[in-house]
């Protein structure tokens, strides 16, 4: 059985990537569990998934490889997540409606595990006039408070 190299990377191999049943009960008992279940699901695309999966475990195997964090999490436990850890997602309009259809946007793609990254120089800085509320703007950050 392998062991890791300090107490904190086991933490955060039980709390982030160690699949388990919603009840918190370990289906990975150990790491080598969480490298077969991966290396699994890797091959399983392959054409010969058998001759694939020692090597994808091998690679795995005393952490010569770590595959990003979604990946980590979602092979192979055939939950409805993303195995990418980052989205670069569009322009965000400078309206409220804009605005709000990219928050929810921004929430179904975290609902799913994956991260985002948002522009918000598009949205008018805060003090500008908005037209026909004879208001001004609150600006960006009262908006990445949001997200």
């Amino acid at each position: 059985m392998t062991r890791f190299t300090a107490p904190i990377a086991e933490q955060i191999w039980d709390m982030k990537y160690r699949f388990k049943q919603a009840d918190g009960t370990p289906i990975d008992t150990t790491v080598e569990d969480s490298w077969r279940r991966i290396a699994r699901a890797l091959a399983a695309v392959e054409t010969a998934p058998a001759e694939w999966e020692p090597k994808f475990y091998d690679a795995l195997s005393d952490f010569k490889f770590l595959p990003a964090g979604r990946i980590t999490a979602g092979a192979g436990t055939e939950r409805s997540v993303t195995l990418f850890n980052c989205f670069v997602m569009g322009t965000i309009p400078d309206s409220m409606g804009g605005i709000f259809d990219m928050l929810k946007e921004a929430a179904l793609t975290m609902q799913q595990g994956g991260g985002i990254g948002y522009d918000f120089s598009t949205i008018r800085p805060k003090g500008a006039k908005v037209k026909g509320v004879a208001a001004d703007a609150s600006g960006p950050l009262s908006f990445m408070d949001v997200w």
